[in-house]
């Protein structure tokens, strides 16, 4: 990456976005890959695979603020790619790593492999989710963006599979950034309390 996009304001716009976008981007990723899987693999009824779905579309917050927490989630996943790639040192990034400190070295590889999927996924489950509620997108033209999204265009059992490293990329970059960030580390208690 040339240096001068390397600026260390995307590094604080990505630090400070971490805590807030995890949450929705961790109940998004769980709950398309176990809709999917669930209901691809094993046999999990339609009843429960789309409360999963419900949770994964943002529908526990009502139907008038679906669209409004896909595109938030959405933009949210889509800035933190931007500013993420901006930092990964390409020169450095196969170099062998200190096993004292692997959590920097796990999360620039997973964002490195996880770039171009995961921007299609925010991509098209943007598209699909404001066309349909804002756009009135027809049919035909809402399914492909589904399909996209979906990894269908793979086949049924390649779509599984898609959804599936699809979303344990971005848990894996969830949980490697937030352990980075300190936020679940045990902080070291201090001499001086009892």
């Amino acid at each position: 990456m040339p240096p001068n996009l390397r600026h260390p304001n995307f590094r604080k716009l990505h630090r400070k976005i971490a805590p807030v976008i995890f949450l929705p981007l961790f109940l998004t990723a769980l709950t398309g890959v176990v809709y999917r899987l669930g209901s691809s693999w094993f046999g999990v009824p339609a009843g429960i695979a789309n409360q999963f779905m419900a949770i994964h579309q943002g529908k526990f917050l009502g139907q008038p603020l679906v669209p409004f927490y896909v595109l938030l989630s959405g933009m949210g996943l889509l800035v933190m790619i931007g500013t993420g790639i901006t930092m990964v040192p390409w020169q450095r990034l196969m170099q062998p790593r200190s096993l004292n400190r692997p959590w920097p070295w796990v999360h620039r590889t997973l964002a490195v492999i996880a770039f171009l999927p995961l921007s299609m996924s925010a991509l098209t489950g943007i598209g699909y989710g404001l066309g349909r509620a804002w756009f009135h997108l027809p049919g035909r033209q809402a399914g492909l963006l589904l399909q996209l999204h979906q990894g269908a265009y793979l086949g049924p059992v390649g779509r599984s599979f898609y959804v599936l490293l699809v979303g344990l990329g971005l848990l894996g970059l969830l949980l490697s950034g937030i352990h980075l960030l300190g936020i679940l580390r045990r902080r070291p208690r201090s001499s001086n309390q009892p």
